[in-house]
């Protein structure tokens, strides 16, 4: 009796071993939840966004915590994520030996232009079910700010909306406060 089809999950070792022969043929990629997930070409507004908001957290987190804008994160054996921004703990090498894992990680952020589900389903479950404390999701599309809190069995238990006009503070440094509109931006030239 044929056996139904299987999915196959690959771990973080399998998938530098895909790319280092080749088969993942210099696309960029993640590893979420052992699946290789292909990331699109980034357009114009998405690269802005990543610009002003990595810009606008790494002058107010300046020897408090390490931004870095889409680079890996290795949060355990299948998820391997890059994320558009991460704000984690600041190491002297700026982890030469090893990607940050999530006791690294005080937050990360999405900027969402065209997959606010993948985003805001996919994505965030995961970073709940690995215990990151604080996820933000910069939605473009409709002007807003979602942040997500309180990590609790795979989802987050706070989730809080802001629009421009609203200051925020990462949970790790609630004394900086940052305006929406700083990390929106004003769509003009």
């Amino acid at each position: 009796m044929p056996k139904a089809p299987v999915r196959k999950r690959f771990r973080v070792d399998e998938y530098y071993k895909l790319g280092a022969i080749g088969i993942l043929n210099g696309e960029c990629t993640e590893l979420v939840e052992g699946e290789i997930i292909e990331i699109g070409p980034v357009g114009a507004c998405h690269a802005a966004a990543v610009s002003r908001v990595s810009q606008r957290l790494s002058s107010l987190l300046v020897g408090k915590a390490l931004v870095r804008a889409r680079l890996p994160l290795g949060l355990n054996e299948y998820n391997q994520p890059q994320p558009d921004i991460a704000c984690v703990r600041l190491r002297r090498d700026f982890y030469e030996l090893r990607h940050p894992g999530p006791a690294d990680v005080f937050s990360i952020l999405a900027i969402s232009d065209t997959a606010l589900d993948y985003d805001r389903n996919l994505r965030v479950g995961v970073y709940a079910a690995l215990r990151i404390p604080e996820c933000w999701v910069l939605d473009l599309a409709d002007s807003a700010l979602l942040i997500f809190r309180a990590p609790s069995r795979g989802d987050y238990k706070t989730v809080l909306r802001f629009v421009p006009g609203d200051a925020v503070a990462l949970q790790a440094f609630p004394d900086i406060a940052i305006a929406v509109s700083d990390l929106i931006g004003s769509g003009q030239t």
